[in-house]
């Protein structure tokens, strides 16, 4: 077993999102206020507005692959081995066997098992016509198991189902896998395929709470908006390699951020609805654990999702916490851009933020048109990205249904 006190650091990013398939596609688009949002055909439902990734998954698969595999799969190794390469890791010099992929998801199988109905229901539901790769394919573990088998590793692979709060979450297990000395490198973050199952539009659409513009799709997403009216269902990845720093300096590489501090709780209160004590707490907890106070904190990339109330209720905690003291502390918010990724939002959020260690300029919320006087927070960037005197510190939140919330802080290295 290592000794805990490891320090673990960020050396590579993949992702794909709506508004870009590399970091430095995606930052630009978020400093240049350019969302993108695009209009799909659901199935029993009719044209909806969804994020949708526009990536070339033939750079890194096989057409066979491809059709063995699913959507999530072919997201996730993308990612993974733009990350390696971000990195400057080839993928045949992984120690296999030491090697971990952590991936945090909110639901997976349901796109395959739906679509599997819909096609057999065209042949009077003969079962003689289901894909013979259906329960691979709709496992729990499938993401992170086609990335193993794309790579090769022979390390622990498996996903972790932690709702919208699941980018986050993969991260913060990843370091505490490395810290415990299980692996000595890890690929780790979130996925979503959720665009291509309806059912998860269905859901949304009941509950009042699926995201929609009169004029412009691309507005469709507008967290804090006084007239906003829910969310925009997307999907997308985003993956880093970890390591420990040793390792990290040993081997040369550029270090983005060191993790700092992490945090997961449970409400315990309701399937949907958020608690914003239990925010709070976890909130002070990753913060106490990083060492630092809430005015340390120099950028908070917020959950919001653009629901009425959920974007209220996280407001109350972000109050509670950034009081007038934290001068320093800016607040901000992705899904504006690209709609909530579901399990890869947390990972791409942080993503998002990663460059202002470098650029020392806050990406702002977009699609504020009227801020809504209940969602009024200091330091709350709308609509222009905002020049600051220093970024060392980033915290990310991350909340999901059935009450759980995750925090993740990175810090920048220093030696």
């Amino acid at each position: 077993m290592r000794d805990s006190s490891s320090r673990i650091v960020i050396t590579g990013v993949g992702l794909t999102a709506p508004n870009g398939n590399s970091l430095s596609e995606f930052r630009a688009n978020l400093l240049a206020g350019v969302a993108h949002i695009s209009e799909i055909d659901v199935r029993y439902m009719g044209k909806l507005p969804a994020g949708v990734c526009n990536f070339d998954p033939l750079k890194y698969q096989k057409r066979k692959d491809i059709r063995v595999g699913t959507r999530a799969g072919s997201i996730g190794v993308y990612c993974a081995r733009e990350a390696l390469a971000d990195a400057g890791v080839a993928p045949e010099a992984l120690k296999k066997d030491r090697t971990g992929v952590y991936i945090g998801i909110t639901e997976h199988g349901n796109v395959e098992t739906e679509n599997e109905i819909y096609n057999i229901s065209q042949f009077k539901y003969d079962t003689k016509f289901w894909n013979h790769y259906h329960n691979p394919r709709t496992v729990a573990n499938n993401p992170a198991g086609e990335v193993s088998l794309h790579l090769g590793s022979t390390g622990p692979a498996y996903t972790l189902g932690a709702a919208c709060a699941a980018g986050n979450v993969g991260l913060i297990h990843a370091s505490q896998m490395l810290r415990l000395g299980e692996v000595d490198f890890a690929i780790c973050g979130g996925v979503s395929e959720s665009v291509r199952t309806f059912g998860i539009f269905a859901g949304f659409k009941s509950q009042n709470a699926l995201g929609s513009h009169p004029t412009d799709i691309n507005k469709s997403s507008r967290p804090f908006d006084v007239s906003r009216n829910g969310i925009v269902i997307s999907e997308g990845g985003c993956f880093y390699t970890l390591e420990r720093l040793e390792d990290a300096l040993a081997r040369g590489a550029k270090i983005y951020a060191e993790i700092s501090g992490y945090c997961i709780n449970s409400d315990a209160t309701d399937y949907v609805l958020p608690n914003p004590e239990r925010q709070v707490e976890c909130v002070r907890a990753a913060i106490a654990k990083a060492g630092l106070q809430p005015r340390d904190i120099h950028i908070v990339n917020s959950h919001a999702t653009a629901t009425p109330m959920g974007d209220i209720q996280e407001c109350e905690a972000l109050r509670a916490v950034f009081g007038d003291d934290c001068t320093e502390t800016s607040i901000n918010n992705t899904k504006s851009y690209i709609g909530h990724c579901m399990g890869a939002a947390g990972a791409l959020e942080l993503a998002g933020n990663l460059p202002s260690f470098d650029d020392l300029t806050v990406h702002p919320t977009i699609n504020i048109d009227q801020l809504d006087p209940k969602c009024a927070l200091p330091n709350l960037v709308i609509n222009t990205p905002r020049k600051v005197a220093k970024v060392d510190t980033i915290l990310n939140n991350s909340f999901g249904m059935l009450g759980i919330n995750s925090t993740l802080i990175v810090k920048r290295y220093f030696a």
